[in-house]
């Protein structure tokens, strides 16, 4: 018996293939993904380097007229009580870093401070968060206070001891510049945990399967941090 041929057979072909259950095809799984945000308009941009110099600045020159006050006020190793035992003014000269750390590698912690600064003014060409210009700030401000300190107090550059002034307790003493530092230390780690990136786009979970279930335009676009 010859095979069946001709239009016919073609359409029954086609109609069977057609009737051919189609297996579904796999959802994609939710990914961790930075939510797309269009680029950072110039101006801007331009504000927010603008903010992050203005607060640099005023912690600078705060941070200094402090010390210098210090310098101009108070006898060196003699504590001045301000609220009891817990906080008092007492001058002292620190060649390391905070807690006493790093006393003897004075060169050391210069040369991480200017690094730190040069960093800073790299990113900050990237800047689209408000967070992180404030933090940014703050950290460019302490870092270059204590810098000035390495760079023109005694004994001489790059081996300068830093001027401390603020008595936390038995704990240790601080200055202005330290505030500062710690306090951008605390901001960019909750911007961290909080998904803000340096260039003001957050972190998210992205589920295709979602987006496409919801309806035109109630998608969640990439944001900016304001």
């Amino acid at each position: 018996m010859s095979a069946t041929s001709g239009p016919a057979a073609d359409d029954a072909r086609s109609d069977a293939a057609s009737a051919a259950p189609v297996p579904p095809a796999p959802e994609p799984a939710a990914t961790e993904a930075v939510a797309p945000a269009p680029p950072v308009a110039p101006a801007r941009r331009r504000r927010l380097v603008a903010t992050l110099v203005a607060l640099a600045a005023v912690t600078l020159v705060l941070d200094q007229a402090t010390k210098a006050w210090a310098l101009a006020g108070l006898d060196e190793g003699v504590r001045h009580p301000v609220l009891g035992d817990l906080l008092g003014l007492q001058l002292l000269f620190n060649p390391g870093a905070a807690l006493g750390l790093a006393t003897g590698t004075t060169w050391l912690l210069t040369v991480v401070a200017i690094t730190v600064v040069v960093v800073i003014i790299r990113v900050s060409r990237r800047l689209g968060s408000t967070g992180w210009t404030v933090a940014l700030g703050l950290l460019l401000g302490g870092a270059l206070g204590n810098l000035v300190d390495r760079l023109i107090r005694e004994p001489g550059v790059f081996m300068g001891h830093v001027v401390d002034f603020i008595a936390y307790g038995d704990l240790f003493v601080g200055n202005v510049a330290d505030i500062a530092i710690v306090a951008a230390a605390g901001l960019l780690m909750l911007l961290s945990l909080m998904g803000v990136r340096l260039d003001g786009t957050r972190e998210r979970r992205e589920d295709p399967a979602a987006d496409a279930a919801a309806p035109a335009g109630t998608a969640e676009d990439g944001r900016r941090d304001g």
